[in-house]
């Protein structure tokens, strides 16, 4: 039998070995997970007669690349600065890799190598990126096989709550690692409109929103991703005049989390001096500057902000603890590390909760002296706190394309993303067959 390798069983794990372990006996493999916590991992596989769970270290050298060595296809659901490891022993000995996160330049500069070896570093195959990509290069080709000329594309993605389960007043809660949340948007965001290049600068990143209307689920707040202008080329459309992908949260979020990075609580680069020895509001009160005006904290950081002490933004802001005199108990830590901290007890899914995934396409084009605006929608929702909507559509991508090329169905080889329609169809349709599909309106 064959062996697929899944390094990491974290949040995004679940329905993707449910998935391989399901189809296990009938495609002839065995699948082996690997995570740092042993029981996390046996959990996850719960004693399925295909799956094998033990402890593994991506920093165990030896142990790395034996187990690599003695897989067929490996799946990295690693933090994604340590794909590298895996993707250069992947080409060492001639290995097929498939991760969920954006191309590195590391990994785009094994791109060679991986042809040589015969193998093909998939990379970007999870939700956003993902089948953003994939339901994206549908529609692209679709109008440009008509004869279309598309002018505008912008793509919105948010991994959000379910509204059922929306009991608090961000309307967030984490189904994804909590780090990417805090840190998310960190730089500066680039895209094109009308012709123009446009880049907002991470302080104002969260103030400059766009809303957004998925019909029948209401509205949104959309914030511009990072990078937008590297996927002209990528989807082929190198001339477009507006191109811009961004990031989707219910509304208020946007505002609210501009506090955080207004006092500086999402930064990451430096560590707190003796922070365990004080309280949330004295860190907080530490990022002040002396000329604000008020009592208290909130009413400080309102001055700050150029908010009503006594509004909604700031009512989000207190139900985070940031303004509770209670110590932090927290050694060498930066503001970030103590945000996440507060959130990761206040942003949880609780048992019965549901999560809930939003994805929108919306294209302008010319088709015969015509303007034609096409949105295409998804929303998928999670079953439980362990098949989340998060879990299922970055991880049944993965394990969809994982044993196409398993199969040789998918030939492609060097680093990729799927973008071509060799890999997006297969997928896409299976993908549709277990109900996470698009609804498309045109006027």
């Amino acid at each position: 039998m064959k062996t697929i390798l899944l390094l990491g069983a974290g949040k995004s794990s679940g329905t993707l070995i449910q998935y391989l372990l399901n189809n296990s006996t009938s495609d002839g493999f065995i699948l082996k997970v690997g995570d740092l916590s042993f029981s996390v991992a046996q959990a996850k596989v719960n004693n399925h007669s295909n799956a094998i769970a033990f402890e593994f270290s991506i920093d165990n050298i030896e142990q790395r690349e034996l187990e690599i060595q003695n897989a067929d296809l490996v799946i990295s659901l690693l933090p994604p600065a340590l794909h590298i490891l895996a993707a250069r022993d992947c080409v060492r000995f001639k290995k097929n890799l498939v991760t969920a996160s954006y191309v590195s330049d590391e990994i785009h500069s094994l791109h060679q190598d991986a042809v040589a070896a015969n193998i093909l570093l998939l990379n970007e195959c999870g939700l956003d990126p993902g089948i953003d990509h994939m339901s994206a290069m549908e529609i692209i080709h679709r109008i440009k096989n008509s004869g279309g000329e598309i002018t505008s594309f912008k793509s919105y993605t948010g991994g959000l709550v379910a509204p059922e389960s929306n009991d608090n007043p961000w309307g967030y809660k984490f189904t994804w690692n909590p780090r990417n949340v805090i840190v998310a948007g960190q730089g500066t965001a680039k895209y094109i409109s009308n012709g123009e290049y446009k880049y907002i600068p991470y302080q104002r990143l969260f103030s400059e929103i766009e809303k957004v209307i998925v019909d029948g689920h209401g509205e949104y707040d959309g914030y511009a991703n990072r990078d937008s202008l590297s996927y002209r080329k990528q989807y082929g459309l190198d001339t477009i005049p507006t191109l811009l992908r961004g990031t989707l949260r219910y509304k208020n979020y946007c505002s609210a989390w501009q506090v955080f990075v207004t006092l500086g609580l999402t930064d990451d680069s430096y560590k707190i001096e003796n922070c365990e020895n004080l309280t949330f509001a004295q860190i907080v009160e530490s990022l002040l500057p002396s000329s604000v005006k008020g009592n208290t904290i909130a009413e400080k950081v309102a001055d700050l902000c150029g908010l009503n002490a006594n509004g909604e933004i700031m009512s989000m802001i207190s139900y985070t603890g940031v303004f509770e005199n209670i110590k932090t108990n927290l050694k060498n830590v930066s503001p970030a590390q103590v945000l996440q901290h507060l959130l990761e007890q206040k942003w949880v899914l609780k048992e019965g909760d549901k999560d809930m995934i939003v994805m929108q396409h919306i294209f302008e084009y010319k088709l015969n002296g015509t303007t034609k605006q096409l949105t295409s929608s998804l929303v998928v929702k999670g079953d439980d706190t362990t098949n989340t909507a998060m879990a299922k559509t970055v991880g049944l991508p993965l394990a969809i394309a994982a044993r196409h090329i398993l199969r040789g169905d998918i030939k492609l080889k060097g680093v990729q993303i799927p973008v071509i329609e060799e890999m997006y169809q297969p997928i896409l349709k299976e993908l549709a067959e277990l109900g996470i599909s698009f609804t498309e309106s045109e006027s």
